[in-house]
């Protein structure tokens, strides 16, 4: 009977691990999507983005695209066939954010990006701890990740799993 306590207190926190490791798909922009004048809006704000997460870009198609670029090319809104990071425009694009470091988004359709429909951010790497962010209120509950564990759901599984190994 331990034994059978034991291996079921080891998968309750393999489980909340796993729950806690898992990516975080973030819905550009939130209710608003990618739009006009982006950059003004502050989204990505307090937010720590992680290598394994995913952005959601969700646009009417035609009426955007989402093009990465280096620094320059974004600080210039400078979009040249060879300087493309990557290209999307389906209106519904997922950009897997695969390594660490900044990334430089911008729509490509006439002045767009000079009036402000750009973001850039910031990706964190395995075990790697994010800058401290400045203080800010909490934002919005529409600012929350559109998929993904929450820290207090895989905390609350865990308990759950423990009280009932607990229980036997």
């Amino acid at each position: 009977m331990a034994a059978h306590r034991q291996v079921l207190l080891f998968l309750a926190v393999v489980f909340a691990v796993a729950s806690l490791a898992s990516a975080t798909e973030w819905k550009v922009g939130d209710d608003g999507g990618w739009r006009a004048q982006f950059n003004k809006t502050g989204w990505a704000d307090g937010k720590t983005f992680r290598v394994g997460d995913t952005l959601l870009f969700k646009y009417i198609k035609g009426n955007h695209t989402v093009i990465q670029v280096g620094k320059e090319d974004f600080a210039a809104c400078n979009v040249k066939t060879n300087n493309k990071l990557g290209a999307w425009s389906s209106g519904n694009d997922v950009v897997p954010l695969d390594k660490p470091g900044k990334m430089w988004f911008f729509c490509s359709i006439n002045d767009h990006c000079n009036n402000g429909m750009k973001l850039v951010i910031n990706v964190v790497g395995d075990g790697a701890a994010p800058a401290p962010a400045p203080v800010q209120p909490a934002p919005p509950p529409s600012s929350a990740p559109v998929m993904g564990y929450t820290a207090g759901a895989a905390v609350a599984v865990a308990g759950a799993v423990v009280a009932v190994v607990l229980a036997f």
